[in-house]
């Protein structure tokens, strides 16, 4: 797995879904198999089974998380003001509107909020770029220039 990086607030935020798979979901699911082991036949129940595939898939997540949260580098957010980088709201121009988008980490990403990752053609594009540069972006409506007016 390519290390990836992602804000502090999107590793809490990776973080505080790990604990809750481990610590309370993992229970909850032990329990509902408890019981559903207590209404007999196993072969045909099928509480037991949707309790084993929720256990499942359960596991699954979790290991997804602690692995993804071994492969990521914590970045601080925010900027000087002087150049995108991750955590920056950028106010551009393309096709004559104001647009404002923040850039965030890859799980944090929120397209309808404006909320791009630094991952997207649309993130890679603005980081490093300063107030007053023009970036083009290839779209599938085709290439769009972006003109960036401000960086918070």
């Amino acid at each position: 797995m390519n290390e990836q990086i992602i804000s502090q607030e999107g590793y809490n935020k990776l973080k505080q879904e790990l604990d809750y798979l481990s610590a309370i979901k993992r229970k909850e699911i032990a329990q509902r198999i408890e019981r559903a082991k207590e209404l007999g036949d196993l072969s045909e129940n099928a509480e037991y089974s949707e309790a084993k595939d929720a256990q499942a898939l359960n596991e699954g997540r979790i290991l997804e998380l602690s692995n993804l949260l071994k492969n990521v580098t914590v970045v601080e957010g925010g900027t000087n003001g002087n150049q995108v980088s991750m955590g920056s709201n950028v106010t551009v121009e393309v096709e004559g509107k104001k647009k404002e988008y923040t850039i965030v980490s890859f799980n944090e990403a929120d397209p309808l909020e404006g909320k791009i990752s630094n991952e997207s053609p649309l993130g890679l594009a603005f980081i490093g770029k300063e107030k007053g540069e023009t970036v083009e972006v290839v779209t599938p409506k085709g290439v769009k220039k972006y003109k960036i007016k401000k960086i918070d």
